[in-house]
């Protein structure tokens, strides 16, 4: 990570540093000087629906013209879509506006290569070492153009729906969709109508501060209501930028990340679809998961948490399934980025050609229970060498056995220790949580 840059671009609070229309306008500057010194260049540009958007919109927008960079805007689009459109539309870089997951007092950018990935260490420390310098636009006569693209949702929607396997009927199922008043409110309803499901859309009315605001994927609670007691087959929520993907069955049950990733590694194994007969997942992944993989004779992969560490490890292992319990998943042989939409599709095409409820699936993996205790420090800890720690973390260690495990990691934006334990009896796995606690406690 470097002085802007995070492990998912720069994101913050709106009108604090870096979150600020003459930074954005730089920042526009510094990517377009960037990408254009071999010659002409041209970006994409997407958003979600913050109100803020509007703003940083038109700052990118400029700062990429004064760079002679040209530009084409395509309005409220989720994350997943600008990865592809980068690449559809020829773009030499594609970017998002948007805090993901946040609300909308946050706001932030991503970006991507012309081949619809994220970009690389080299190219945001270039980016990062031009922000340092003056601003300079380039001469009247190679000031970039701009220009609003006409069908950027259709062609989205035509790719989403080529995911899927058209033999398969979808017609039988009821499905309710959360959009978490996010990116993917005017085409979800699109891509799963189309494919002969029978929806219902919540959520998908956006007005600029209702992103993500007691909706979606990170708060599935209005989801898991609605479907029980309008007896919905199912639930699918987004989150505001529509990488996330979180499921509900009909019994109002949530299914994450984990156990949608293993639905679909079961079926794609069955199918002898699953590329490199593995997994990628985090330091995060359910114990439960791993140990249902491994009893498909599925190999598991482990990195660092974010999908930016899961992309780049699916790629050096040649794998084309990952993800998070957070509900990023990658099909990597669909698309180049985690994508909601996408996501579900193949979940659905696993319960329709399995004849299988979601409720069914998802028990098809034992999910185990885990504690995650976040400490406030006063100062760095330095967990390398703290004794007492080691030796109570062994002792845990040693009573969880092979149906336990612990991980102990320092927060990296804030002043935390994050303390999880996960294991088969969660009495013993809360009081072993607890145990670590009040040593690492002030």
């Amino acid at each position: 990570m470097g002085q802007f840059f995070g492990t998912d671009g720069i994101r913050g609070r709106v009108g604090e540093e870096p979150i600020t229309a003459d930074f954005f306008l730089k920042l526009g500057w510094a990517v377009g000087s960037v990408l254009a010194k071999d010659g002409s260049a041209s970006v994409i540009i997407g958003k979600d629906t913050r109100v803020s958007g509007y703003l940083f919109e038109s700052a990118l927008e400029a700062g990429f013209l004064s760079a002679g960079v040209d530009v084409g805007l395509l309005g409220p689009m989720p994350t997943p879509a600008v990865a592809y459109l980068t690449q559809a539309y020829g773009a030499t870089a594609g970017v998002v506006i948007s805090a993901s997951h946040n609300h909308f007092q946050d706001n932030g950018v991503k970006f991507f290569s012309s081949q619809g990935f994220k970009l690389s260490d080299e190219n945001q420390k270039e980016i990062e070492a031009k922000l340092s310098e003056s601003m300079i636009s380039v001469d009247s006569d190679n000031i970039g153009k701009a220009h609003r693209h006409e069908q950027p949702l259709g062609r989205y929607i035509e790719f989403c729906k080529s995911t899927f396997d058209r033999s398969v009927d979808l017609s039988g199922l009821n499905i309710v969709i959360d959009c978490a008043n996010g990116a993917t409110y005017h085409i979800a309803e699109n891509v799963f109508s189309e494919l002969g499901a029978n929806i219902t859309i919540i959520n998908n009315q956006p007005d600029g501060f209702n992103i993500n605001l007691n909706c979606g994927a990170t708060d599935t609670k209005q989801l898991q209501r609605v479907v029980v007691e309008q007896k919905f087959d199912l639930g699918i929520a987004f989150d505001g930028d529509g990488d996330r993907l979180m499921m509900v069955d009909t019994d109002g049950k949530l299914v994450d990340g984990d156990e949608l990733v293993f639905i679909i590694a079961k079926a794609w194994k069955d199918q002898s679809r699953l590329v490199n007969n593995a997994v990628v997942g985090t330091k995060m992944t359910n114990l439960g998961m791993r140990h249902a993989l491994k009893d498909l004779g599925i190999n598991f992969i482990e990195t660092d948490v974010g999908d930016r560490f899961v992309m780049e490890q699916m790629q050096s292992s040649g794998s084309i399934l990952g993800g998070e319990g957070s509900g990023h998943i990658i099909c990597l042989d669909k698309t180049t980025s985690g994508d909601g939409i996408v996501s579900a599709l193949q979940v659905l095409e696993v319960l329709a050609k399995s004849h299988k409820s979601l409720g069914e699936l998802k028990k098809e993996m034992e999910k185990y229970p885990q504690v995650l205790i976040n400490v406030k420090t006063k100062s760095k800890v330095d967990l390398d060498n703290h004794a007492d720690l080691k030796q109570a973390q062994l002792e845990v260690e040693e009573s969880l056995g092979d149906e336990g495990r612990v991980l102990i990691r320092a927060s990296g934006t804030e002043p935390l220790i994050r303390v999880m334990v996960e294991g088969k009896n969660l009495t013993l796995v809360q009081q072993s949580a607890d145990k670590l606690v009040k040593i690492l406690s002030p």
